[in-house]
This record gives structure tokens, sequence and C-alpha cells, in this order.
């Protein structure tokens, strides 16, 4: 049987070599649609040779940014094919948002649905797979394209401290990397089918696909309703077969705790992202890996399979074939095992560094004094850990101000920055705080300028959304009348942690409409979940919503408030915290032409 060399092969090569091993084998899956190696590789062909007549050169970006479909790796895989390095953006995120992504990587083209492209109004060239389907399928053969290790792959935009994201490069030597330990990792062959099913703009969908695609598995594409509701994922994962599943760690802990048919064809489930709090028990009938690792160092430093029913906190893992791990102290020097120390990763992974931001690279990926050959780098995480004397590393949080929020990597700055912008702000700083169940959620904090109105918590939550994406707007603000200072002069976050709320009689009146829409919709989504337990905090789909309860619950918030939600906000905004606001504005949009009375007395009803 004919194998794949072990010598750096781009990702674009290797899919060309299985084109003739397994031409017939189905690579991606969707539903009842299928889409063959061979077909596979014959778009991205095609894709790749209008790319290059469009003007796209070796070393350039092409930006993509449509929702999960075959369209979507198919422009991938044919602007790697094309040279070119591709820039995955998500669409949910605010226009403002992708317009600086595709400005700051300087995007030669756009793959977008027209409405989009017509929206954005971008100056690179616009490509609708659907529309241009016919121009595709006619562009003549690309050329032959050599990459070398350290061209590019992907640029993937994280959360920015300075109030813009932050694009980070990553090249074919560190994906060849990456796809080499998670083959043998997992043992995975052409008999394997594996779940797409992370957020477009989050780089474990970098590790879904190319790995497993690399291996000749068959890659699942899940739909949205599936990837936002732990039971239809479970039902997903075993109608579809899949054997190899990366589920983030939000939605793992749901899914461990179900009962799973001892049959299930899953052998594995990857998760990572966040904390995973808690093993999974004895009986499951596949084995559980926490994995860790930035999407500076390609997605994965640290990986280990959790021993089912141990009373600990499942630690992050012992660091990947080909990577090296470090906790230092403030003085850059190896902490003895037990010992707190900062994280610090060196090895194949470590990326280029951020996009037209050297300052930044200069910071963060720093010459790695414990390498035995010159010129090699580690990557500064800013997060703390722990080896055990197994060699498990166990993550304790961060040491500056990032945050994980559901499964999303937040620079804390990045919120405050734009918050304090607001018209009516002087000061504005977000922190985290742990729910009742036991998850990061956001709070930020306000001082109001003189001779200014209180804005809602609706207000600030529609200013946020013009810049952020939804995992990054926090559900509650509040002001204060000064901020806590430490000794040096900074604002004292662990004190600031536990401040309360600051507001004159006359500014909680302002806010009791909102308020009073809250508790309407927390007394529905109770009902509707028949549990009373329910908090104005808790995602409905992980609560025990689904797609069926959820139509009923935009129903009777139809009912209740007069307003037409569709299962797409629902799925953006499923929590009540989340949820009041858009109602809110909904119905001040609606009964804009009354008089204050009158939107005060229908607020009300």
């Amino acid at each position: 049987m004919k194998t794949l060399t072990q010598t750096f092969q781009p990702i674009p090569e290797q899919l060309l070599d299985l084109r003739a091993f397994c031409p017939d084998a189905t690579a991606l899956k969707s539903g009842s649609r299928e889409l063959s190696y061979q077909e596979l590789n014959h778009r991205a062909d095609q894709f790749a040779g209008y790319l290059a007549q469009l003007g796209v050169v070796c070393g350039g970006t092409v930006a993509i940014c449509m929702g999960r479909s075959f369209g979507w790796i198919v422009a991938a895989l044919g602007i790697m094919r094309a040279g070119a390095a591709y820039v995955p953006l998500d669409p949910a995120w605010p226009d403002s948002r992708l317009r600086f992504a595709l400005n700051d990587c300087g995007a030669s083209a756009l793959v977008a649905w027209e409405p989009l492209l017509d929206r954005l109004q971008v100056g690179a060239h616009g490509i609708d797979p659907c529309r241009d389907a016919a121009a595709i399928a006619a562009a003549p053969t690309p050329p032959a394209v050599h990459l070398e290790p350290e061209s590019l792959a992907y640029v993937i935009y994280t959360s920015g401290s300075t109030g813009v994201p932050k694009g980070v490069e990553i090249t074919h030597a560190n994906l060849c990397h990456l796809i080499r330990w998670h083959r043998d990792a997992f043992a995975v062959t052409p008999r394997d089918h594996a779940s797409h099913l992370a957020g477009l703009g989050f780089d474990a969908a970098v590790w879904e696909l190319w790995p497993n695609l690399s291996a000749g598995a068959t890659v699942c594409l899940a739909d949205e309703t599936v990837r936002l509701s732990p039971q239809l994922m479970q039902e997903w994962i075993i109608r579809e077969r899949v054997t190899i599943a990366f589920v983030p760690t939000i939605y793992a802990g749901p899914l461990l705790a179900m009962e799973w048919p001892t049959t299930t064809p899953l052998r594995l489930m990857l998760t990572g992202g966040d904390v995973l709090h808690h093993a999974p028990p004895a009986q499951l009938p596949f084995e559980v890996v926490n994995n860790y690792g930035p999407s500076e160092c390609t997605v994965v430093a640290t990986s280990t399979a959790v021993r089912p029913g141990s009373p600990e906190t499942p630690p992050i893992g012992r660091p990947i074939t080909g990577t090296t791990i470090y906790l230092l102290n403030e003085h850059g020097e190896r902490v003895p095992d037990g010992t707190r120390g900062e994280i610090f990763i060196g090895g194949n992974g470590v990326g280029r560094g951020y996009r037209n931001l050297s300052d930044s690279t200069e910071r963060s990926f720093l010459p790695d004094p414990f390498a035995d050959s010159a010129g090699t780098r580690m990557y500064r995480t800013g997060d703390v850990g722990i080896r055990r004397p197994d060699g498990n590393i166990e993550f304790h949080g961060r040491r500056d101000r990032q945050a994980k929020i559901r499964g999303q990597r937040v620079e804390l700055d990045e919120i405050g920055a734009i918050l304090s912008i607001h018209p009516s702000l002087d000061l504005a700083v977000a922190v985290t705080r742990t729910s009742e169940g036991g998850e990061n959620e956001l709070v930020a904090y306000y001082l109001l300028k003189e001779n200014t109105r209180t804005p809602t918590a609706c207000e600030l939550q529609k200013h946020l959304m013009g810049s952020l994406p939804d995992y990054m707007i926090p559900a509650t603000f509040l002001r204060l009348h000064a901020f806590p200072v430490s000794a040096n002069g900074k604002i004292d976050f662990t004190v600031l942690a536990h401040q309360t709320e600051v507001h004159a009689p006359e500014e909680r009146d302002a806010l009791s409409s909102a308020v009073m829409i809250e508790e309407k919709l927390l007394t529905l989504m109770q009902d509707i979940l028949k549990d009373d337990a329910v908090r104005i905090e808790d995602n409905f789909f992980l609560a025990g919503g689904h797609s069926l309860l959820a139509m009923q619950l935009l129903m009777r918030i139809r009912d209740a408030f007069g307003v037409e939600l569709t299962l797409r906000q629902l799925f953006e905004a499923p929590t009540v915290g989340r949820l009041a606001p858009l109602v809110e504005s909904m119905l001040i949009d609606a009964i804009g032409s009354m008089s204050d009375q009158e939107a005060e007395n229908e607020l009300r009803e």
C-alpha cells in the first residue's frame, strides 16, 4: 500500500497524493451530500486557477467569510494550492471587525456569498462560489506552485489588547507539525469519520480539517443547530457514525454527562478551548482527550487522555511531539515541579508572529535560551501552570488580562477600549467572574462623564456589537463613582471584581423597563424548559433546549412582546441576559414614534 512521505510536504500536495491513492473515497459529508477526494482536488484546482487569473500571487492572502460548507473547504484548499494563505473570518462578526481584518491582512480577494460582498464593499476581488461557478470552472489550469516550509498557510485573527484583533501567521511547516502529531497520536485512518463542529473563526477548525483529510478520513460537516445544542450534537455524532470528534469544552461537559450507547462508533472525544472541570465518568464507551494550545502555536501544544472517574481537575497534558513546554519565573528561570510558573512554548508549532505588529511579535515571540540550535524561538503565553511529578501540567489561569469565554480567547482590554469611546463614558474596563454554573462571564465597569445620562445596558451592548463578536459582549454593566487603585497607581482588578453597582434612584428608573423584560423572558424560558432553576445567564441550549423548544419559545416571545425573533437570533443570544436587550431594542424601534410616556407604558405592559 502506498504510504505518504514523512518529510516536509504541504497539505495541498498531501491531498494530491490522496487523489491518486483513494480517488473515490468520501472526503466530505454533509447530511446526504458527499464529495470524493477526486472531486475535492478537482474543484480546488479550478479555484486555484481562477485565483491566478484574478492576479492572486504566491505569498498573498485571500479571506474566506462563509458558513460551514463544501465551498468553504474547497476555497481554503484552492487558496493554498495557489500559493497564498487563507484567512478565515466568521460571518457572525460585526462588519467593522470584518473590514479591519480584511484591510490588515491585505487580502487580494474575499470569498463570500453575494449579500456579504455587497454589504462590506471592500476593495478586494469579491468571489461568490455560486455566482461565479461558471467562471471558476472555465479557469485555466493553475501554474505549478512550490511551497517552502516557511510559506504562510493561514492567518487567523484573535482578540487584541489594544482594541483591535491580531492576525496570527502560521506557516506550512507549522501546519505539517500539527498534522503529523495528530495522525500519529490518534491513529487516524481512511476508515475514520471526523467531526467538523468548531466555529470557523476558531483555530480548532484548522485541527478538524487538515490532519483528518490528509489521512484519507471522511470529515462530516455539522449545521449550526447541531453545533449549539449538546443533545442534537450527540444525536448527530451517533447518526453520522463519527469516530473522532472535537468538542469545545463548553459543550464537552454536558455531553460527558449524557448516557451513550455502548455500540457508538465514537472512539475519541477531543476537547479544548477552556478549563475542563471534571473527569468523564467511567462508563463512557470512548476516550476523552484534553488539549491546550494558543493560536500562536498552531492549535495544540499539550494533550492528555483524561482518566475516567478521577476526582482531580483534569490536567492540560504533556507537550505534544516536537513541542517543548517551559514553566518560568519572573526572571526567566525554570521553576521546580510543583511550583507555579508562566507557560512558554517552544518547538515546531511556534508561528511566525503577528501580522503588521512587529512590536507585539517581539514581546511575545522570544529567543529560546534553552534550545540546542540557534535562532529557535518560544512563545510567551501569559498562562500559568504547575508541572506534576508525572509530567502533566495543571492550568492555573492567566497572568495578564486574557480570559476564555465560551471557549474563545478574549482580550479584556479590547472590550474596555471600545466601551470607553462611548460618548457617555469616561473610562470602562471588563473583568470576568464565575457564574453559579462555574463558567466565566463578562462584567463591564465604567465611570460616567459629568452631565451625561446613564446609558442603559441595551445601549452599551448595541455600542459594542458594532465592533465585537457575540461572545465578547458583557451581559452586565456596572457604574462606579471611582475605580479601586493599587499601590502602584493601577486599577486593582482583585478589588474591582467584588465591587457592586452604583446607581442614583432616578437612574434605576431608566433601567426598570429592561429589568421587567428580563424577568418576563426568564419566566418564559423556565416554563418552556420546565425548570425553575434556570437563571438569567444560563444558555437555553445547554439547559436542555433544542430546536423544537426554541420555536416554542420564539412563539411565546412573539405573543408576550409582539416582536418576531428568528432562530438564528436565539442561537446568537441564547441567554436571557443577552436576549433581553435585543427584545428591548426591537420594542423601542417599534414604538419610536410614540411619546416618552406612551413608550414607557408600552414597555411596562
